[in-house]
């Protein structure tokens, strides 16, 4: 068994902490400073994120957002574009599973990798 107590962890702002990674998931933990954001992205996978403290809003672009403290949970199904915005310093834990997802630069192959960056250059140039 592994256990963290999440609101004792030193984390450095803006410095994610991988605490556990495997194929069946990934769980990180984020330290936010007041005013912050985790810009608009996606990730590959299926995403929650919990607020461990603080306070968060937290926006899809289907245009919904919620502002919530201690205890929010949000899930976003793989490749939905959110942005997170700390409204007071805030402690995020974000687990993503499986790990990693479809589609996710670390699940191909190099073959993969290489026709990606191929297809890449003649779209750039």
């Amino acid at each position: 068994m592994n256990s963290w107590d999440l609101g004792a962890l030193e984390v450095e702002p803006r410095l994610p902490e991988v605490l556990s990674s495997g194929e069946a998931g990934r769980a990180i933990l984020l330290e936010l400073a007041a005013g912050e954001s985790l810009a608009d992205h996606q990730v590959h996978e299926q995403a929650w994120l919990l607020v461990i403290s603080g306070e968060a809003q937290i926006g899809a672009t289907a245009g919904e957002s919620i502002t919530g403290g201690p205890g929010l949970l949000a899930e976003f199904a793989p490749g939905e574009r959110h942005e997170v915005t700390a409204t007071s310093g805030a402690r995020l834990l974000l687990l993503l599973t499986p790990w990693p997802g479809e589609g996710h630069p670390g699940a191909m192959t190099i073959e993969e990798k290489h026709d990606v960056r191929r297809q890449a250059a003649r779209r750039n140039g």
